[in-house]
């Protein structure tokens, strides 16, 4: 069973930067097929995707924030990362990481981590 953990901060004023880690067991994150997202949640606007990083360490962010986001990984120690620049409040949401595949020609979400609150507030 792979497990995903998301870790950061919960809670970040107007115009920081957040950072969240998603370490994960069971498994390498450069294992071929494999793909490392993070989707966020807003009461408002639902699931959101915002971006992966692929095992060959190639990166897609969603057009609408790919000027302020960045996502990396560590591959010695199977964590990815994600930073979003210049957050408002409206950013406000669960943030989770997840596992995704391609399987027979479609993309698959398959492991998700719990989620992390954050809260983007004065």
């Amino acid at each position: 069973q792979v497990q995903l953990q998301e870790s950061g901060p919960g809670l970040l004023k107007p115009q920081q930067t957040l950072s969240l880690t998603c370490t994960f067991s069971v498994g390498s994150i450069t294992t071929h097929s494999y793909y490392w997202n993070w989707i966020r949640q807003t009461p408002g606007r639902g699931l959101e995707w915002m971006g992966a990083i692929t095992y060959g360490g190639h990166t897609y962010y969603s057009p609408s924030l790919k000027s302020r986001t960045s996502i990396s990984r560590d591959t010695s120690k199977n964590q990815f990362t994600l930073q979003l620049s210049s957050v408002t409040p409206e950013e406000t949401a669960v943030y989770y990481c997840v596992r995704g595949q391609v399987v027979g020609g479609s993309y698959h979400f398959d492991y998700w981590g719990q989620g992390t609150q954050v809260t983007v507030s004065s």
